[in-house]
């Protein structure tokens, strides 16, 4: 049996070089990782971290980790699983170091566009199926979005523009549900401020400036304030007859989505430039037209629509709320016949490997066309994606791309092709790292992607470099005792994300055509709940299996992080339940500092404790909890010099991983349970932070210099059990 720790074990682990590598990546991860975006999904890790974690899993306590980092490795002997796959991030760096890597997760959206993003490619069959799309099902979608220009100029139309509208309670009159009557603007407004305005009185859409009250339309000589219209936050008045109303009042046993009307578009004129311009009578009827060869062509059995229907739960209350009961409404007429149109098309590729892909691809274009988008406007990608704040969310005014997109479009089919696929399959063939400094070139220190994805091992011979996925519960892997050298993971956070009523979205569309294909992608063994005891208990099912499948010198390994003390009760109860000890853990880079959950925090949190964790033993020995307090203080004050600013869940984040070294499954461990009393608060003229814990001795407590708030987390350790 092994007995040496791995540097991750290590006080001294260099977990600034990787915050900083991470920092970098995370700021562009789909351009630095692009493997890993080829389709949605929610949470995603940073690569960098993980390579650096693997490294620090298997190299000694004594090795030059940014050394390590960029050469070339061949870890051949060596097998890693990961039982909350995702997006793949674990499997690929493995794949990367010359593991074997085993990867398995329990909902189908994943494992799906994971065995596509590692599985085999051919950029010349894909480049031939993309030509053939083109020239086929590319042209009638683009004949979809042609329109005039106010030169009357037959032009492509980059984006339509729709308001979503209510009934007024009183009249019964249609309420256009805008917060604002400026519908675009530059992403840098204050370097460009002028903005495209809409006239309420008329209908006018004409250029106004930034931050400007009081604007007279061109048109109609209607004098009003752009930024006040007439929904704000959850109510709206009514501008036909004054009446203040609940929006969700108005769509109260009102049945079907509600009612949409488009007013403005952007097109792109024949000269290259491109024009804000009002919708018109013949905008209407081109759209009549779109919305009477759905019908049709749904009628003749030409295309297939997904015909599934939400089911309720935490991130779909809101959308069945406002009317949304089948996937389908999520898109209008127009969008569901070029999506429609182009998923027959795909369907039909002759070539299994290239359709798999295709279709993939297609799949990622769903999250941009939707009515559940809406417009981030120019200087920047324009279409913001449906998930761009993880959940749900109807928007009052969103945004129609152009399905199949032209060089100045975002959010379209051929441009996810230029900029997520072949940007994958370049990466695959010459994986890169990022360079330490901003001037550093990527470096490349890995052998291509072998292309090559197995179905779970059943036997005891795995290939060298082997992918193997699968999809199901992690609690029962069906793999040999101790047959794996490493568990690398990022198990979902409590109380957080729910992925799979996300994934349902995608998997309306993935599961048409397939026979007996489930109805949603939840699962009653998802590890993902708003219970804290459910949580716990279903991730020390997890946990516990990877302690019969790792060796008994390996090591379990995952990253985590949450702001409350009861998610870190229930992560307690889990590792602890599993017959695990954590020996340490690493603060590392996790979200980037812009990303929408972290922006939106008042106290974000921007770093992930790494926690390694190995099998508990009779002789095993915890840290004191004054060594814990010290590793803390050590590790806060490194990130600090190393220029990280850090918040205050942050701060908490570190204090809470190195309390669980104090923990084991010992006499110490339940006295701590019952009487922990955890203070986090910050000493303004140090980054030093202390705990104090009651004991029975008051002599032996850590005390800090001043008061602050008090919380309990650890497991309530149950006697009888001992």
């Amino acid at each position: 049996m092994r007995t040496e720790s791995a540097l991750i074990e290590s006080d001294e682990f260099p977990f600034e070089f990787l915050s900083e590598i991470g920092e970098r990546e995370s700021w562009r991860k789909e351009i630095h990782r692009p493997v890993y975006h080829l389709h949605k999904w929610w949470a995603q890790r940073l690569g960098s971290v993980f390579r650096g974690i693997l490294l620090g899993a298997v190299l000694d306590p004594d090795a030059d980790l940014p050394a390590e980092f960029y050469a070339s490795q061949a870890f051949s002997d060596r097998t890693v699983l990961d039982p909350f796959m995702g997006s793949g991030t674990t499997i690929g760096e493995a794949h990367k170091l010359g593991f074997i890597a085993l990867g398995r997760d329990i909902n189908p959206v994943a494992v799906e566009s994971v065995r596509t993003a590692f599985g085999p490619m051919d950029v010349r069959a894909l480049a031939a199926a993309f030509t053939y799309l083109q020239e086929g099902v590319g042209q009638r979608i683009r004949d979809l979005y042609r329109a005039k220009s106010s030169m009357d100029q037959a032009s492509d139309v980059l984006y339509n523009f729709w308001v979503m509208q209510a009934s007024c309670p009183r009249c019964a009159r249609p309420v256009d549900l805008f917060s604002s009557y400026i519908f675009a603007r530059n992403a840098y407004p204050k370097r460009k401020p002028e903005v495209q305005v809409l006239c309420p009185e008329c209908g006018e859409v004409f250029e106004g400036r930034y931050e400007r009250s009081d604007e007279v339309c061109r048109r109609c000589a209607h004098r009003f304030d752009p930024t006040v219209g007439s929904a704000k936050g959850p109510a709206a008045s009514c501008p036909h007859c004054g009446h203040a109303f609940r929006i969700l009042d108005a769509f109260s046993g009102r049945q079907g989505r509600p009612d949409y009307r488009l007013y403005a578009k952007l097109v792109l004129r024949p000269d290259g430039e491109k024009e804000y311009v009002r919708a018109t009578a013949s905008d209407l009827a081109a759209y009549a037209r779109a919305s009477d060869t759905l019908s049709r062509d749904v009628a003749e059995g030409g295309i297939l629509l997904p015909t599934l229907a939400l089911e309720h739960g935490h991130n779909t209350r809101q959308a069945m709320r406002y009317g949304f009961t089948e996937w389908r409404d999520f898109f209008n007429d127009r969008q569901l016949l070029a999506l429609g149109w182009l998923r027959t098309a795909i369907a039909t590729l002759p070539d299994e490997p290239v359709r798999r892909v295709m279709l993939t691809l297609f799949s990622g274009l769903l999250e941009f066309n939707n009515m559940f988008a809406s417009y981030k406007g120019e200087g920047t990608g324009a279409v913001r994606h449906m998930f761009s704040h993880h959940i749900l969310k109807p928007e009052r005014t969103p945004i129609e791309a152009n399905v199949w997109g032209t060089p100045k479009s975002s959010g379209s089919f051929s441009g996810l092709y230029k900029s997520r696929l072949l940007r994958a399959v370049a990466y695959r063939a010459r994986p890169t790292e990022i360079g330490l400094a901003m001037s550093e070139k990527r470096i490349s220190a890995s052998p291509s992607f072998t292309g090559i994805v197995d179905e779970w091992p059943s036997s005891e011979r795995l290939k060298a470099r082997g992918i193997y996925l699968s999809c199901g519960d992690s609690s029962a892997l069906g793999l040999r005792d101790k047959s794996v050298d490493l568990v690398v993971t990022d198990p979902p956070f409590f109380d957080n994300v729910h992925y799979s009523e996300l994934a349902d979205f995608f998997h309306a569309w993935q599961q048409i055509g397939r026979p007996a294909a489930a109805v949603s992608t939840r699962s009653s063994a998802e590890v993902q709940d708003t219970e804290a005891d459910s949580f716990s208990r279903k991730l020390k099912g997890v946990f516990r299996e990877c302690h019969r499948v790792l060796r008994d010198d390996g090591l379990l390994i995952f990253t985590y992080h949450h702001s409350r003390e009861e998610g870190w009760h229930a992560l307690a109860q889990a590792v602890l339940g599993a017959g695990f000890v954590v020996v340490n853990s690493q603060p590392v880079k996790g979200e980037m500092s812009g990303a929408t959950p972290v922006a939106a925090a008042k106290e974000p949190i921007s770093f992930d404790m790494v926690l390694a964790c190995r099998k508990s033993t009779a002789g095993h020995r915890v840290r004191s909890r004054k060594q814990a307090v010290w590793a803390a203080r050590n590790q806060l004050a490194r990130l600090t010099a190393a220029g990280f600013t850090l918040s205050r869940n942050d701060r908490r984040v570190v204090e809470f991983g190195q309390l669980l070294t104090t923990v084991a499954s010992s006499d110490d461990a339940i006295y701590l349970a019952d009487h922990a009393e955890i203070e986090l608060d910050r000493i303004e003229e140090t980054t030093a932070y202390f705990i104090r814990v009651p004991s029975k001795d008051p002599a032996s407590d850590v005390s800090r210099k001043r008061g602050g708030s008090s919380s309990s987390f650890l497991p309530r350790v149950d006697r009888s059990a001992r």
